[in-house]
């Protein structure tokens, strides 16, 4: 089988490379001529752990190629996927489809038998309805069916998501394009991952479900940290609990700083769109949107509160810029929002991050960039950490405590435990553990 994928992006690639590894032939186009080049020359404009392999491997052996020219791209090809972007829209909060719909006319230009294309951009329902409308208009003679096919791939972990998924997601009201689509992902029957053939419509509302409800859990649980802080308990704990219910499930259910990505605060804004356009507002999801984005700011309070109650020309040093490890990604990252407050208030910021450092340099300014988290530390008067790479999870307590002005750690993602932070002589505040607010206190009462 061949098929043309549109869009180099971070979809776009992964599902180009892991479809070629399936024994499927493929071509990826994009209008960016520069990044075309560089694909051209095996360098991968994003990062994802083992995709510069698998891109390598797929391009030696003939399966895998990058063009600018769609037309070429889709001869022969039985399916065409849209792996464009949909940011969202500032004056609205809803997806904007323009790169969606200049896809499908560029597509319609170059039909030459029957095809499937495949929406893998997330989109808002009624979207694969609206393509076939946009083609036919360019062009009323094609044979084409459009499928909706949404990714779930988790930045970090994309190429095992794709290859090992939960479920594959089909919206397809043709019988000949879900043919198309079971010969596709036929590899999969192997590992008998669940196929659920549904309307377009299922398919689109089942993308901004599955994530809406995901950072929902998320926003469960760091209001349930608040009331941990504030009664007594300690948030891990609780989770734990309630995550050994199978009704309930473990996953998505660690306290942070609050969910940031490509994907959550996009999709989620995006659904409370799609609601109020239907007259059915999701007010569990409005809910969601309100409180993220009031817990990324109120972070950047924890920590002055950490410090005294003011951070005024106070070096402070930041571990962790991406939204997740295992990737550059800092887009709607919480340290894109604690960070810029925490310079309001007066602070000097110190920062590290093993990937996001040339991605973060262009949102955020006048930071002293460190090579480690040492460099990071030393001389300052508190050190947040902020993501949870692996390069943070064993750091030298006796070393940190040696070099930093203020023995202060504020762990927003509760990767150490309170007890031996504590006991290398450090304040340490970190979220929703009671034993540890409990400390913060003695501390604040010391410095007044």
């Amino acid at each position: 089988m061949k098929i043309a994928v549109v869009g180099t992006g971070y979809v776009g690639l992964v599902s180009g490379a892991c479809f070629a590894e399936f024994g499927v032939d493929v071509v990826c186009v994009d209008t960016d001529t520069a990044k075309i080049k560089r694909l051209q020359q095996g360098e991968i404009p994003i990062y994802e752990p083992g995709l510069d392999d698998l891109v390598a491997k797929q391009t030696k052996a003939g399966r895998l190629c990058f063009t600018t020219d769609l037309g070429e791209a889709m001869v022969d090809a039985d399916a065409v996927f849209i792996a464009v972007g949909t940011p969202t829209r500032k004056v609205d909060g809803h997806a904007d489809l323009t790169y969606v719909h200049d896809a499908a006319r560029d597509i319609a230009k170059h039909i030459r038998g029957y095809v499937v294309v495949v929406n893998k951009s997330t989109v808002p329902v009624g979207t694969a309805r609206a393509v076939a409308k946009t083609i036919t208009e360019a062009r009323p003679d094609a044979d084409f069916d459009v499928v909706s096919n949404p990714e779930f791939l988790r930045e970090g972990s994309a190429i095992n998501d794709f290859m090992r998924p939960d479920r594959v997601v089909i919206g397809a009201d043709s019988a000949r394009a879900a043919e198309v689509m079971k010969n596709l992902y036929r590899p999969l029957f192997l590992n008998e991952t669940p196929m659920s053939f549904m309307s377009p419509e299922s398919a689109e509302i089942t993308k901004y479900a599955a994530n809406a409800f995901l950072a929902t859990k998320i926003t469960f649980i760091n209001e349930i940290a608040n009331l941990c802080e504030a009664a007594g308990g300690d948030v891990q704990h609780v989770a734990k609990a309630i995550g050994l219910d199978g009704r309930i499930g473990s996953k998505f259910l660690h306290a942070g700083p609050g969910y940031g990505g490509s994907c959550f605060p996009k999709d989620t804004l995006a659904f409370t769109q799609i609601g109020r356009a239907y007259n059915t507002p999701q007010r569990i999801v409005e809910a969601v949107v309100d409180i993220n984005a009031d817990r990324q700011q109120s972070m950047a309070y924890k920590i002055v509160t950490a410090c005294g109650g003011s951070v005024k020309n106070l070096k402070i040093g930041i571990l962790g810029i991406a939204f997740k490890p295992n990737t550059d990604d800092v887009r709607e990252a919480p340290s894109l929002v604690i960070i810029p407050l925490l310079q309001q208030f007066g602070a000097h910021i110190s920062a590290h991050d093993p990937i996001a450092r040339t991605q973060a340099e262009k949102e955020l300014k006048n930071i002293d960039w460190q090579d480690d988290p040492y460099a990071v530390a030393k001389g300052a008067d508190a050190l947040v950490i902020i993501t949870e790479w692996n390069e943070y999870r064993a750091l030298d307590l006796d070393r940190l405590a040696d070099i930093m002005k203020t023995r202060r750690l504020i762990d927003l993602r509760n990767i150490y435990k309170p007890a031996e932070v504590e006991q290398a002589g450090f304040d340490y505040v970190s979220i929703g553990r009671a034993a540890v607010m409990a400390s913060k206190k003695q501390t604040l009462k010391k410095v007044s």
